[in-house]
């Protein structure tokens, strides 16, 4: 098969790899192709709720942005959204969320779990229970003292009340 006919010089004859503008001008008695730049300019609400007010439409001036500076661009901008939706941990009530999103990866589940006191306090228990279960894995007996703790009311509420270092574990912890 010839080269000619391959599919990148197909699709280069007949679709342009980007936009082309351009027209046929005639000066003095030449015809010519002029091609314009295409430039293209997104308007839009970005910020969402914001908590400073945002200048006047015809103040703002137009951003570049791109993969290298979008989480500058988003840190500048301080993308905000604020609601609120029921609280389904508790059955009660509504619980008020204010987001405000620095970089893409505050749009990640466990960022925004952070950004949300109940849910953070879940997400902490949670990672104390994956640590609990690391650090009891091979030991024995372990499962059994910590099931004697959870049954020993008086026992369990000294241990929570212990102080804790500034690592997050007890005082008497090595």
């Amino acid at each position: 098969m010839p080269m000619s006919n391959s599919g990148q010089k197909f699709i280069a004859r007949n679709r342009a790899p980007r936009v082309q503008i351009e027209y046929d001008v005639e000066i003095y008695g030449a015809e010519r192709k002029i091609q314009l730049p295409f430039v293209m300019g997104v308007f839009a609400d970005l910020v969402g709720k914001p908590v400073d007010p945002q200048p006047a439409v015809d103040e703002r001036k137009f951003l570049e942005i791109d993969i290298d500076n979008f989480d500058e661009r988003m840190k500048a901008l301080k993308p905000r959204v604020a609601f609120q939706v029921d609280n389904t941990l508790t059955g009660e009530g509504k619980l008020s969320i204010d987001l405000t999103f620095d970089s893409m990866d505050d749009f990640l589940p466990d960022a925004v779990a952070r950004k949300v006191e109940p849910l953070n306090k879940l997400l902490e228990a949670r990672t104390q229970l994956s640590n609990l279960l690391t650090y009891m894995d091979g030991k024995n007996g372990a499962e059994e003292l910590i099931a004697k703790v959870l049954q020993d009311p008086t026992l369990l509420k000294s241990l929570s009340q212990m102080p804790k270092n500034d690592d997050g574990t007890k005082d008497n912890e090595e």
